[in-house]
């Protein structure tokens, strides 16, 4: 089998990157998109791409010349945006700057964007006015959306209304809404990005009736690791890997009674037409 991480936190200080990426290959988890939350971490995300794929990484350490193989085998993709969290710091610069980063290949997405409202890092009409001014990049530059949605699906799908017929595509990260939301989302021919969030027994039981209603299709597989490691999976770690993407889709395979060759091809080419082609 292969594996495409379509959601990981890869530049997050609590890696050990070398460690991450090889035992990631050992999982066949091949290719990772590689999420970003603020100008900062999309710079670093695309030097991390570029970096990777000159295989001169810090993750190049290893004295095995197969660990060095399968590490340089892993390809990576990453996204480029301002997270809800973060709207409050943008400023005209902040546009300049994305606008300058999207040209490179290596950016296959513009996100995390969106709205949260749980927590309100950001006031509201900051959020609203960098989630849109990054829905217009997106439309001007022909490029998708990677989306970020908490406590805010109304007003979040009523500017996604508005602009997904000029989108490339749309991709729900983490989704952790209702079987509603989720039909709402698909109506507008959104891609849904399922997490561990799916194995806690609290906190998921309204996505595991949801995904029920996921077509595989529509689907993509994500950690957003190092954050939601899959509670169902023992010993319980300090931090998710993007090598624990095979048991979220084994436990979804469970819930929706379909065979896991049959979730990861179509999780697989689902990823690799939006982030790797």
């Amino acid at each position: 089998m292969s594996w495409i991480d379509a959601g990981v936190n890869l530049t997050d200080a609590r890696f050990a990157l070398a460690e991450v990426l090889l035992r990631s290959a050992k999982a066949d988890v091949n290719h990772l998109l590689v999420i970003s939350s603020s100008i900062e971490e999309s710079e670093q995300a695309l030097a991390l791409c570029k970096q990777h794929k000159l295989g001169v990484s810090s993750a190049n350490i290893f004295e095995s010349a197969l660990d060095k193989q399968l590490i340089n085998n892993i390809k990576l993709a990453c996204t480029a945006g301002i997270h809800p969290h973060y709207a409050d710091q943008a400023t005209m610069q902040s546009w300049t700057k994305l606008n300058a980063l999207i040209t490179d290949k290596h950016i296959s997405a513009i996100g995390e964007c969106g709205l949260d409202f749980n927590r309100n890092f950001s006031s509201k009409s900051k959020q609203l006015y960098a989630f849109e001014q990054q829905l217009n990049i997106a439309v001007n530059n022909n490029m998708g959306v990677y989306l970020h949605e908490r406590d805010a699906f109304d007003e979040q799908m009523t500017l996604l209304e508005q602009y997904a017929p000029s989108l490339k595509f749309m991709v729900v990260h983490c989704f952790t809404g209702t079987a509603q939301q989720l039909k709402d989302y698909l109506s507008l021919g959104c891609y849904v990005g399922i997490t561990g969030w799916l194995c806690d027994a609290k906190r998921g039981m309204a996505l595991r009736e949801a995904v029920l209603e996921l077509p595989l299709s529509r689907l993509l597989l994500e950690t957003d690791a190092p954050y939601l490691f899959p509670k169902t999976l023992k010993p319980r770690k300090s931090k998710n890997e993007p090598c624990y993407l095979p048991h979220i889709a084994q436990a979804l395979s469970l819930i929706i009674n379909q065979d896991i060759s049959l979730i990861e091809k179509h999780a697989f080419e689902n990823a690799q037409a939006l982030f790797f082609s």
